[in-house]
């Protein structure tokens, strides 16, 4: 079958101030590197009500709709800002993993990258932070579990930055698991080991400068056995490239040809478990030129797999 490739116009329109990291140079630099792929190109829709109900309570969803402002910049944090265009973004930014989710589900295609921002995984039940709104991966793992009827949904997060908001949505539900490797310490302070949920939380926290090998053997030994051994019918990835070497914002020292690799590993287990379904998810990655690189590096596997 084929690749999707989830977008929209409207992930440009959530503007940062000036300086921020998180800008909408970061979508040209990974759309820029897919260019040519032949991938299934589908505009990504907006969330539903519903959607979003599933992972946060409605006063979030409210406050969020509520602090948009009509023109600048509402800042909710001093990392997290809302231009007039956001609102839009983070409700498609969540669409654009549920889409995928659908079309993973029902056969129409192998796998999925949605390329949208703003990011989602620090964003708590009642909290936007770190760049995030919604928490866009969780939101599409309850809808594979409540709308498709899957049992069972895995979530694996490798970028730098551990994925509080992730595991604040999940760590009571034991039909999703989530795991995640990421530099400790660092922002936001949280996925230390001890913290394991319900049993469905595996954190793997890796020290400044570890580099490859050691990022290769916690998925190897810790993480993806883990996984096989949960089952799961469908694995989201939260694909963030800042722990790339040339990354602005930490440390890890990864290369592109890691990326390509750990996808590689989790699409070899995807087949092993729940038919090859992965939908992935653009979450953090800010030096240009590297997350385009490690971008593609991570879609051409996609690709390769779908074919």
């Amino acid at each position: 079958m084929a690749t999707a490739l989830i977008t929209h116009r409207a992930c440009y329109d959530h503007v940062t101030p000036p300086g921020h990291p998180e800008q909408v140079a970061r979508l040209d630099s990974v759309l820029g590197a897919l260019t040519g792929m032949d991938l299934v190109t589908i505009d990504a829709p907006m969330a539903a009500e519903d959607d979003l109900l599933r992972a946060h309570p409605k006063a979030h969803v409210d406050a969020i709709r509520a602090a948009a402002p009509e023109d600048g910049w509402r800042s909710l944090d001093a990392d997290t800002h809302m231009s007039v265009g956001t609102l839009e973004a983070a409700y498609r930014a969540a669409g654009a993993v549920v889409k995928g989710v659908d079309l993973v589900l029902s056969g129409k295609v192998d796998n999925a990258f949605a390329a949208v921002r703003p990011p989602g995984h620090h964003a708590e039940r009642e909290t936007a932070m770190g760049f995030c709104f919604f928490g866009s991966v969780a939101v599409a793992a309850y809808h594979a579990l409540e709308f498709h009827g899957l049992e069972r949904v895995a979530i694996l997060d490798f970028d730098v930055h551990h994925g509080n908001g992730t595991q604040d949505l999940v760590e009571e539900d034991a039909r999703i698991l989530f795991c995640s490797s990421h530099q400790m310490p660092l922002y936001p302070g949280t996925g230390a080991a001890h913290e394991t949920g319900v049993g469905n939380v595996l954190n793997v926290p890796l020290a400044e400068g570890a580099g490859s090998e050691p990022f290769r053997a916690v998925w190897d030994i810790d993480i993806l056995p883990r996984v096989r051994r949960f089952a799961p019918e469908l694995i989201l990835i939260s694909a963030g490239f800042d722990a790339h070497a040339d990354d602005p914002l930490a440390g890890l020292e990864l290369r592109d040809e890691d990326f390509a690799w750990i996808t590689q590993r989790i699409c070899d287990l995807a087949d092993e478990v729940c038919a090859g379904r992965v939908v992935s998810a653009l979450e953090g990655g800010y030096d240009l030129e590297a997350l385009g690189r490690s971008a593609r590096a991570h879609v051409e596997v996609l690709k390769e797999r779908g074919e």
